[in-house]
């Protein structure tokens, strides 16, 4: 991740209208997506329902330019498919938490699967263990200080932009700005590209008579004003 010196009062003037022709050199064209990527790179996908599925797609789509790539996945529910049923993927897949687009993958053993809890990915990258070469995520619009939010899944994703070589990141109008440590700003970007897309939903199914059973008997072993985790 290269960091260049932050001229503030730049983007102050230029304002949140201004922000494109601020950071037009940093701007690329999707379909250059896999060539600024390199033969044999680590990659991570942003995850859950912020995947950039634009950016994603695109690099399904040329996996023939590169070889040898390992992308790493968190929780992946998009609809891109990163395995066709007539083809094996170019790209050797590691998920750190199998979604539902993956578990096929992972059991019949086209895809790797890392066990590892939630809270140690973060030391997992940023000490190098899992080096990550290009992280590919998705943010909302910058403000006028050139601050851009990871919006709704910040989870992993901070870590992975503080730690990658290089951050290329899909703009979404439609990504809200959430608060906290969540903000990534311009300067720490490489590459971005501008595309408006609906973001993922994550929907629950209705639950079936065994899962109505197991809830019914959950029910009994929680006390009245308990936190509940839902994993």
């Amino acid at each position: 991740m290269s960091v260049e010196p932050v001229d503030e009062a730049r983007v102050m003037v230029h304002g949140v209208e201004k922000w494109k022709e601020t950071y037009k050199h940093k701007e690329i064209d999707i379909k250059q997506l896999t060539d600024i990527i390199k033969a044999g790179q680590r990659i991570f996908i942003g995850s859950g329902c912020s995947e950039p599925q634009s950016l994603a797609a695109e690099l399904i789509k040329n996996q023939h330019k590169i070889a040898d790539c390992e992308i790493i996945h968190f929780l992946t529910i998009g609809k891109n498919k990163f395995r066709s049923e007539h083809e094996p993927s170019r790209f050797r897949h590691n998920a750190l938490f199998i979604g539902a687009t993956m578990r096929k993958a992972v059991a019949e053993g086209w895809a790797d699967y890392t066990p590892i809890m939630l809270s140690d990915i973060p030391r997992l990258f940023a000490s190098g263990r899992k080096h990550i070469d290009v992280a590919i995520l998705q943010v909302c619009p910058p403000d006028k200080f050139g601050w851009v939010s990871l919006g709704i899944n910040v989870d992993i994703n901070k870590a992975v932009a503080d730690a990658a070589d290089m951050v290329i990141v899909q703009i979404n109008s439609k990504m809200p700005r959430t608060m906290g440590d969540s903000f990534i700003h311009m300067s720490s970007i490489d590459h971005w590209v501008y595309c408006d897309e609906a973001l993922i939903e994550a929907v629950y199914k209705e639950p079936d008579d065994i899962a109505k059973k197991i809830g019914h008997h959950v029910a009994k072993l929680v006390e009245n004003g308990s936190t509940i985790q839902m994993g």
